[in-house]
């Protein structure tokens, strides 16, 4: 079993790069256009040449955790929108009372 798992990761590496050429939208893809990185990713994936190659340089990077970006998801206790909505709702539950 062992000496088959090489090629089972160099397999699970390859259908990923493919996966995730086909998922990435266009304008976020560099250098080359969508179908020739699919090409490539297809054609050396079998050496990781082409999986390697789409990391690296066909893929735009998005800032890490410690950057936020203003069109990215935030959690509710550093959304501001729904921080005043909690605080409306506590008032308006205390206008009941």
């Amino acid at each position: 079993m062992l000496r088959y798992l090489p090629f089972l990761l160099v397999l699970a590496v390859w259908i990923y790069a493919f996966i995730d050429v086909l998922n990435t939208p266009e304008k976020e893809v560099r250098h080359l256009p969508k179908v020739v990185w699919v090409i490539i990713v297809l054609l050396f994936g079998e050496v990781l040449l082409g999986p390697v190659a789409w990391f690296v340089t066909g893929k735009k990077r998005r800032p890490s955790g410690g950057a936020r970006s203003s069109r990215g998801w935030v959690a509710p206790d550093d959304n501001p929108e729904f921080l005043k909505g909690l605080e409306k709702d506590l008032d308006d539950k205390r206008d009941e009372s």
